[in-house]
């Protein structure tokens, strides 16, 4: 039977899955991945960390699935977007990466924007600049750091970092590319304009490919170092949200994923390229040939109830939190917690932004306190939610949840209320690694495409129904969203 192998590199770990084609997950791995944040705003991750860790994941997936190097068919890559890796001359690395959280860049954003303008930059990228994205934290290497700049021979993402150690080779993809400000995502390639109005060379950037094409090769070093085989094909795969769309099933308009992990995202399959023109939602290319995709994303979704627990509830357990949020009223009897830990993306792109208790009263217990802040994510998930609805969404369409915040009932349910559309869930909880493993099986020449591969090897599960709470949480959103734009400036201030 073939196998096929997702690698994952998180910013919180490096996976290693292995699949067969019918999607039944034979083993997995996951080394722990340290993150550092020197200072306010920063934060960055060594990648030599990375290869350490998706190396040793892959030798314990390996040995825990008993199969040998030779058993795996192809290798699919994905891994956090917008992280900036420099290589010089000879491929090693100049300084740690720079990541997706990092915030730092808002000077370079307003830079980027004067240079292209506001309109013609979201025309071209599908999206405004924002500080997460790659190109503004190259910008910043080149106006802080000149020596570490003049050193540049090659710029990729976290994956592809990842796929040149196995291979030697640089190449990305197109989903991966479109989260720099350097992509054309209407034409699927390098934009030239934007290239010429930053002052990047095009010479620094590795060839674009779909998320299902061969790029790479295991290397023989490799080979000895993993278990892996040498010449083992590695396929373009895709950044961690169009990756974890395919391992969703979202691959046609009529599947909406929603997504709790350390971020949230909600992910809308388009057929044609199009863009919100203010630019609140992400526009990208998705992993499979010829598509695109809308997607609001919060920066503290899991996050921040993974924040709440290490702050205020150390020692108690997230099953003992989530009981007592269970017994909390909807709506939290007035409480509201705004998510926004480590600023904001969607649909409020401001690197100030900051997370707030609103309402606390002395009648407010633990109990309240953890629901609001389940709330609060669930409000700002149904942010972007809206922002695609307005858009438009097919007559008919499905909602499909996962990640790590989807595995608890009480959180399903708010979630569900406070879109008011039922949820789906699907048979893995692996993510992006999943799906990375889907688009390396039709590359691989299993089945003939995504649609097919998805429909072969995902199983969908329980269904969370909309409850009458529904309509307690349709009036505490319209709450919800008055609350940024009364504080954004004090967000400033502060």
């Amino acid at each position: 039977m073939p196998n096929l192998m997702g690698l994952d590199i998180s910013t919180t770990g490096a996976k290693a899955l292995i699949v067969d084609e019918k999607g039944g997950v034979i083993a997995a791995a996951n080394s722990p991945q340290p993150i550092s944040q020197p200072q306010p705003l920063w934060s960055e991750q060594n990648p030599a960390d990375w290869w350490d860790g998706i190396s040793a994941s892959i030798r314990q997936v390996l040995a825990d699935s008993g199969l040998e190097g030779h058993e795996i068919d192809a290798i699919g890559l994905t891994g956090q977007m917008h992280g900036l890796v420099l290589l010089d001359a000879y491929g090693d690395v100049l300084r740690p990466a720079i990541l997706w959280n990092d915030q730092r860049t808002q000077a370079q954003c307003d830079d980027m924007t004067a240079r292209v303008g506001a309109r013609r930059l979201i025309e071209l990228t599908g999206n405004p600049a924002v500080t997460g994205f790659t190109a503004p934290k190259l910008l910043w290497v080149r106006e802080n750091e000149p020596e570490i700049y003049t050193k540049i021979d090659q710029i990729l993402l976290p994956k592809d970092y990842i796929r040149f150690m196995l291979s030697t080779d640089y190449a990305t993809d197109l989903a991966g590319a479109s989260g720099t400000s350097l992509l054309n995502v209407a034409e699927r390639a390098w934009s030239d304009e934007m290239l010429a109005a930053l002052d990047i060379p095009r010479a620094w950037l590795p060839p674009v490919h779909e998320g299902t094409d061969f790029t790479a090769s295991v290397s023989g070093e490799t080979a000895d170092l993993t278990g892996l085989e040498n010449g083992t094909p590695i396929v373009g795969g895709g950044g961690d949200q169009a990756a974890g769309a395919v391992g969703m099933g979202c691959v046609s308009p009529d599947k909406i994923g929603v997504t709790v992990g350390t971020s949230g995202v909600v992910f809308a399959p388009l057929s044609r390229y199009a863009y919100e023109a203010e630019g609140r939602l992400h526009a990208f290319c998705h992993a499979l040939p010829g598509t695109w995709h809308f997607m609001g994303v919060m920066l503290s979704a899991a996050g921040s109830l993974q924040w709440y627990k290490d702050t205020f509830a150390p020692d108690v357990d997230f099953d003992e939190l989530l009981a007592e949020a269970a017994h909390a009223p909807a709506g939290s009897d007035g409480l509201f917690f705004l998510p926004y830990l480590t600023g904001e993306r969607s649909p409020h792109p401001d690197p100030l932004a900051r997370g707030a208790f609103i309402g606390i009263t002395s009648r407010h217990s633990r109990g309240h306190m953890t629901r609001a802040v389940l709330e609060g994510v669930a409000f700002g998930l149904k942010d972007s939610f809206t922002l695609i609805a307005q858009a438009g969404l097919p007559d008919r369409y499905e909602v499909r949840i996962s990640g790590g915040g989807a595995k608890s009932p009480v959180w399903q349910q708010i979630i569900a209320d406070v879109l008011a559309a039922p949820l789906v869930n699907i048979n893995t909880t692996e993510g992006g690694a999943f799906g990375a493993a889907i688009l390396a099986s039709v590359s691989a020449g299993l089945y003939r495409d995504v649609a097919s591969a998805c429909k072969a090897m995902i199983q969908t599960g329980d269904k969370v129904p909309v409850s009458a709470d529904a309509e307690i949480y349709a009036e505490r959103y319209r709450v919800y969203q008055s609350l940024y734009p009364a504080l954004k400036e004090t967000f400033t201030r502060l």
